[in-house]
């Protein structure tokens, strides 16, 4: 796989372009601003240049396709909309805490280790007394999603509220702006959210390292039952292992599947063909099961076919640490949130969650405001009604992540 971190002269290019203001009064203050990404991703709807033949009937609330090398974003939907990230989140806890510890290095787990873990999480199977090495906690993450192997690294971390501290620190160096770190794991908390553009954000940073590239590759492993005992653990990503009737995709290299009963089900992923890898990430698919991982390939499929032609939209800014330029967040994006973790009765299941665009203040400046807000929180309600698994009464319990609860 090619160096995630080079900037090219075209994404330069690609970044002037995405720069371009529109007619409306927010987007043309956007555009005037240092967005993270480029003012363009903080539009919403389909941001695409230079290519056609985007996959139809896309439902998903956001989504990205983006060049790993250059950092090129090729096309996206709504890429800083706020949403609940899921077990995706886990890609910033292992950005945050994977070097921490030699994967050699043995820890025998206690009670206290796992007494915060919420219930209804998605678990390895992780036993008090039993001795596991980092790289079996790391397995136990990134292949089964398990909170219990994040609490127990998050505790040897020095507690929950220190590592959380800490996902947050990182974030902000990375110049994901969209993230608000409540827990390490991703469980379901209100004001947990990230978005598109930051979880390919943390996708790319954490496949420069190797380990981080390993474990989120990894098929299967040997997981510790006690004693000499093992049992074999397989990963939750279907396009990875070819679960749940999906084909695996060819030349996917990660990395990280998400899935609660407010957030739906969220991917990012990694794919390299012909040299080239490109990410994808989709959040909060109308359909649960297979559709966030249809969703992806398809997009990923046409990043590798007509996106060659796609003009950049945006970047993948660098870290602050690694002398990327300072930038600001989208304008615009005020998260509305319940008062507790889940919705109440008739609030349209993933609501709590919702992003008040700022585009609706510049129209209703030019006298068309009070119409496009209506109808902008028709359209989000009735998409949330979609979107939300619990609602219909399903669960998706391929994935580890489909035990979550709130």
């Amino acid at each position: 796989m090619r160096e995630c971190s080079r900037l090219s002269r075209r994404a330069v290019l690609g970044l002037t372009a995405a720069a371009l203001p529109l007619s409306t009064a927010t987007e043309a203050a956007a555009a005037t601003a240092t967005v993270v990404g480029g003012a363009r991703l903080a539009r919403t709807g389909v941001q695409v240049r230079g290519a056609s033949g985007l996959p139809r009937k896309l439902t998903a609330r956001s989504w990205l396709v983006a060049d790993c090398a250059s950092g090129e974003v090729l096309a996206s939907f709504d890429a800083h909309r706020r949403l609940a990230p899921a077990s995706t989140l886990k890609m910033l806890f292992a950005d945050t805490v994977l070097k921490k510890f030699d994967r050699n290095q043995r820890y025998r787990v206690t009670d206290a280790d796992l007494a915060d873990v919420p219930a209804g999480s998605s678990l390895v199977g992780i036993k008090p007394g039993i001795t596991y090495t980092v790289e079996q906690l790391w397995q136990g993450v990134f292949l089964r999603s398990g909170n219990d192997a994040v609490h127990v690294l998050s505790h040897m971390n020095g507690g929950i509220a220190k590592t959380v501290a800490e996902m947050q620190a990182k974030a902000a160096d990375l110049q994901a702006l969209d993230t608000h770190v409540v827990s390490p794991d991703g469980f379901d908390h209100a004001g947990q959210l990230s978005s598109a553009y930051d979880l390919t954000l943390f996708a790319r940073h954490g496949l420069k390292d190797a380990d981080f590239r390993g474990y989120c590759g990894t098929r299967t492993a040997d997981f510790p039952a006690g004693g000499k005992k093992t049992f074999q653990i397989q990963n939750t990503d279907r396009l990875l292992t070819g679960a749940w009737g999906l084909k695996t995709y060819d030349g996917l290299i990660g990395v990280k599947n998400g899935y609660t009963s407010h957030a739906g089900n969220t991917f990012t992923g990694a794919a390299t063909r012909g040299g080239r890898t490109l990410l994808v990430t989709v959040m909060h698919p109308d359909a649960g099961g297979n559709a966030v991982y249809e969703h992806a390939a398809a997009l990923l499929d046409w990043g590798f076919t007509h996106g060659r032609a796609a003009q950049p939209v945006g970047l993948l800014v660098e870290p602050l640490s690694e002398g990327g330029a300072s930038a600001s967040p989208a304008p615009g994006r005020k998260t509305v949130q319940a008062a507790a973790g889940a919705p109440g009765p008739g609030s349209g299941g993933g609501s709590a969650w919702q992003v008040t665009e700022g585009a609706a203040g510049a129209l209703a400046v030019l006298g068309l405001g009070a119409w496009a807000l209506r109808r902008r929180r028709t359209r989000a309600a009735s998409a949330a009604e979609g979107g939300e698994p619990g609602a219909r009464g399903t669960r998706d319990a391929g994935d580890a992540e489909g035990g979550h609860r709130s």
